[in-house]
This record gives structure tokens, sequence and C-alpha cells, in this order.
């Protein structure tokens, strides 16, 4: 998983480009490199030409940086969550799936131990004493419990 520095770097390099944008708009207009290039007549500067030009540029690099600002916020926030399988419950640590207990022993190394939450302790429970008293009802009833035979 990378920094959220790292993501950061997105920024800057979209900054730089704005910069070299604006200094390109401004080499344009005061030293008419396109008139000669095309073969019109050089002709003098005009900074407001170039200032009107900035001016646009920063508009549309203010809401670029903005959008590309949140979506780097956005994603920083989503690496910090666990990608766990719904259905075998192995967690996914940079591209490999393992078990839960191994993630915890390679991410973080700590090791980790079983246990039962109380919520889960209950239902064990109620669970086991409904068993007990099915089976003890069978046994007052005489009716005992058939195995298929498997032929």
């Amino acid at each position: 998983m990378r920094s959220p520095r790292s993501r950061a770097w997105a920024l800057v390099y979209e900054c730089f480009g704005g910069v070299v944008v604006i200094a390109l708009c401004w080499v344009r207009e005061m030293t008419g490199v396109v008139k000669l290039l095309f073969g019109a007549e050089p002709s003098t500067g005009d900074w407001r030409l170039a200032a009107l030009g900035t001016f646009l540029i920063l508009l549309v690099w203010g809401g670029m940086f903005f959008l590309t600002y949140r979506l780097v916020r956005h994603l920083v926030y989503l690496e910090k969550f666990i990608r766990i399988c719904s259905w075998c419950r192995k967690v996914c640590y940079k591209e490999t799936w393992m078990p839960l207990e191994d993630y915890f022993a390679r991410g973080f190394h700590v090791g980790t131990t079983h246990g039962i939450c109380p919520e889960c302790l209950k239902k064990a429970k109620d669970d086991t004493t409904r068993f007990f008293r099915r089976k003890a009802a069978k046994a007052d009833t005489g009716v005992e419990d058939s195995e298929p035979s498997g032929h």
C-alpha cells in the first residue's frame, strides 16, 4: 500500500504542467514565435492577451487541481480498507490472498488467538441446549435416530 505522500506527486506534476503551460503562453505572446513559424509578420506582444490566457489557464487548472485533489484523497481513504473475501474470509495483502491469522502475523507482526464473542457464545449455548432437548424428547417417546444406510 502506498503512502498518502506518494499519491501527492500527482498534484505536484499537475502544478508543474500548469506552470509550463502558462510560461509557454507568455513566451508565445511576447516573442511572436507562432507568427514567425507560420510566416506572418512579427509583431510586438500584447501583455493583456497573455494575461487573459493566463487567467483562463488558471481557471481550468484550478478546477482540475480541485478534482484531482479530491480523487487522491478518496483513493487514500479507500486504501485504508482491508479486502476480505466474502466467501472464505481470506485477506488480500500485497496482492496475495491469505488467512486472516497469517495477515496479522505478516502485516502487523502480532500473533492471534481464537475466542468467542458474547453473541456467538449465547447462540452456541442455545443451539446446544436445543439439540439436547430434542434428543431427550426423542428418547422419552422411544423414537430412535435412524441413520440412512448407504445402500
